[in-house]
């Protein structure tokens, strides 16, 4: 089974929030085609579209949808392919380094010198760890060639 072409909206010249997300949305899709799946993830990687083929609803519901197709895809991706968009991890690992790392550092530094204004000190500190660390598992991944070509595009 191969995958289905990717439905579009009558009405989406009339929304850029939309055509953004569509043109995200497409371009990951149009990655995805030069990629072999097994059946079981080509099924529900279609399924995740089909939704997509509602022309009767409006073109703001419809853009939601196309959101959350993607963000579907995505965790189906990395779940059942181990496959992930370009700085998955640095993104990731940045908010981890300043949340795990980080905020204990400032809180042992502020208690340190007495004063909680010190606090913030640790966020860089774990957001350079963070950073570190996730840029060196997207290395790990590209080598392995688990890394998809396209880049994660925030709305």
């Amino acid at each position: 089974m191969e995958l289905t072409s990717l439905p579009k909206h009558p009405q989406l010249d009339q929304n850029t929030k939309a055509q953004s997300r569509y043109r995200s949305l497409s371009r990951l899709w149009t990655e995805l085609l030069m990629l072999e799946f097994p059946e079981e993830v080509t099924q529900s990687l279609n399924r995740m579209v089909a939704p997509l083929k509602d022309t009767e609803i409006s073109i703001k519901q419809w853009g939601k949808l196309v959101k959350i197709a993607q963000t579907r895809i995505l965790r189906l991706l990395e779940k059942k392919q181990k496959l992930v968009p370009e700085n998955y991890y640095r993104n990731l690992w940045m908010a981890l380094g300043m949340s795990a790392f980080g905020l204990p550092m400032g809180v042992a530094i502020g208690a340190a010198l007495g004063s909680m204004a010190f606090l913030g000190i640790g966020l860089p500190i774990g957001m350079a760890v963070g950073l570190a660390m996730g840029t060196s598992m997207d290395q790990k991944a590209k080598a392995e060639g688990r890394q998809l070509k396209w880049k994660g595009e925030v709305w």
